[in-house]
């Protein structure tokens, strides 16, 4: 598109012409019929080679009706499941206006805004043997990774721009990229952007580019924030929705497995054995490393895929998915667009997810372009209600079944099998708690409860009958005890009074008479000294610190 046909298209598109409010906009012209061929459509030779090359000879129904809308020029939304070939729908059509062209260093010619990182650097994949064919350069910028490379390859030239919205208003902070050049605007799964928090950024990215440039948005569902987006940068676009808006898919089966808590663990081990690949969902990032552990102990090659692991971390992960060399991934919903593998037949959630649309998403890892898939479920008894309630709001109607580790409908339904490693230790049965009496008290070790248990036995006692609780303490009971205390402690006293007036007695009487006259020597002392038990305690040696 020239700059001159970028002005004619800014003129005839005034905000005030863009509807407010009410039902999502409509088209005034209504945009060309469907195609079955893509030798019907507008497309460079090359490209067309390139299809063929690629082995697609046949447009989706996606791409067969927004590809036409597209080619001409017209703002498009689309509506589709993930996985139905939304990439190539928009894709094509940008790569077919863009031929011939070339952009300025840090001013790339399109953009493709998508929510995570693994769908930016799947869309940037697939389009870049196309991008090829006709001479253009794609480029992706992610968070994650090195900024300055990315800096880098903007600074050569990239006529496809790739990006995250976190990553891309980096670079447009640092001036490193520039939107003034941007021809067409693509938003995929708009939808989850918006549900991550996005939507503020992207309009903000969408302001910074010309108004008059094409816009086109795809999106698995059309709630009220994608319709924001709709209603603002979108001029007299044409709608093309291609499945219901759930998402369903008569070529995926839903199951629900009905499972006991104690079995959970052991019935996905038994699934991850299988002998095809399966992606398991979780919902937290360290449940997700906790399986991935447990499955490599029972000798299956699991990774896991998740937000707290680095850019590099998940890329090496997903290439031993995508090479065979993993046989299943663990992922959260971070996970659940962005990923694409051939052939992929089974997705299991071992956590249900926390809504109707993160099972959309999840399920559409499998049954992707028109291919068959499973999506199973698991279920504890608590989260049945729950789960019944997210199935129906996705409008999926799932077959329920009850199973146990081994059982032959587990088989049927996920190809499940014994895992080639040996199975955990069971848990040993714990002890029985000991009693008030018989637990060691505070600041007792072990050998003392034995050795009181002991004397109890040799003095008749019964040290282990169980004690009455102890009183309340009150004011009154205090002060009774501080009398008893005290009377206590005079009678003591007394006792110990008398005990020396017996002693001294008994001493006077059994001493000579001549003793006295005797004492004054040092014989007479020492013989008339008092017994040792009755002696004055002898003086402390002084202290080595003090001498």
């Amino acid at each position: 598109m020239t700059r001159s046909t970028s002005s004619a298209r800014r003129s005839r598109r005034p905000a005030a012409r863009r509807p407010h409010g009410g039902e999502s906009p409509r088209p005034a012209t209504p945009g060309p019929p469907p195609v079955a061929s893509f030798a019907e459509l507008p497309l460079p030779a090359p490209l067309l080679a390139a299809l063929t090359a690629q082995g697609v000879t046949e447009p989706f129904p996606i791409q067969g009706a927004t590809l036409p809308s597209a080619l001409a020029g017209r703002d498009v939304l689309g509506r589709g499941r993930t996985g139905s070939g939304k990439t190539l729908a928009f894709g094509l059509a940008l790569l077919a206006r863009l031929t011939g062209r070339r952009a300025e260093p840090c001013r790339p010619l399109a953009l493709v805004l998508v929510p995570t990182r693994e769908l930016a650097q799947q869309v940037a994949t697939a389009l870049t043997p196309y991008a090829d064919a006709v001479g253009l350069r794609m480029t992706a910028v992610v968070g994650g990774l090195p900024i300055a490379r990315q800096a880098t390859a903007l600074r050569r030239g990239a006529d496809v721009l790739v990006a995250t919205p976190g990553r891309l208003a980096d670079l447009l902070e640092r001036g490193d990229c520039h939107l003034g050049d941007i021809a067409v605007t693509v938003l995929d799964e708009a939808d989850q952007m918006t549900d991550m928090g996005f939507l503020p950024q992207v309009t903000r990215l969408l302001d910074r580019t010309p108004p008059g440039g094409q816009r086109m948005l795809f999106s698995a569902t059309l709630d009220g924030d994608v319709d924001k987006l709709v209603r603002r940068f979108l001029d007299d676009p044409v709608s093309h929705a291609v499945d219901a808006a759930a998402g369903a898919v008569t070529a995926m089966e839903h199951h629900l497995l009905r499972v006991d808590d104690t079995d959970k663990q052991e019935t996905a081990a038994h699934i991850a054995a299988r002998s095809g690949q399966v992606i398991m969902f979780v919902r937290m990032k360290h449940a997700a490393n906790r399986l991935v552990r447990k499955l490599s102990a029972r000798g299956i090659n699991a990774g896991a895929l998740h937000g707290g692991r680095t850019q590099s971390q998940r890329d090496r992960t997903l290439t031993g998915f995508r090479t065979g060399e993993l046989t299943v991934l663990v992922a959260t919903d971070v996970a659940a667009r962005g990923i694409h593998i051939d052939d992929l037949d089974l997705v299991v959630n071992v956590d249900p997810p926390a809504d109707h649309k993160d099972y959309l998403h999840r399920a559409g890892r499998t049954a992707r372009a028109g291919r068959a898939g499973t999506v199973v479920t698991l279920v504890l008894p608590d989260q049945r209600a729950d789960v019944d309630e997210l199935l129906a709001a996705a409008k999926i109607r799932p077959t329920t079944t009850a199973v146990r580790p081994g059982d032959a409908e587990l088989t049927r339904i996920t190809g499940a099998r014994t895992p080639p490693g040996p199975a955990p230790a069971a848990r040993p049965a714990r002890d029985a708690a000991p009693s008030r009496d018989n637990a060691p008290r505070k600041g007792t070790s072990s050998r003392d409860t034995t050795s009181r248990k002991a004397t109890s036995r040799d003095t008749g006692s019964r040290e282990t009958a169980p004690r009455k609780a102890a009183p309340r303490e009150t004011p009154a009971r205090r002060e009774a005890a501080t009398s008893r205390g005290a009377a206590s402690s005079r009678e003591t006293a007394s006792r110990k009074a008398a005990a020396s007036r017996e002693t001294t007695a008994s001493r006077d009487v059994s001493a000579p008479r001549e003793g006295a006259a005797g004492r004054s020597t040092p014989e007479g002392r020492r013989r008339n000294a008092p017994p040792a038990s009755h002696s004055r305690r002898p003086r402390r040696a002084p202290s080595p610190r003090n001498s």
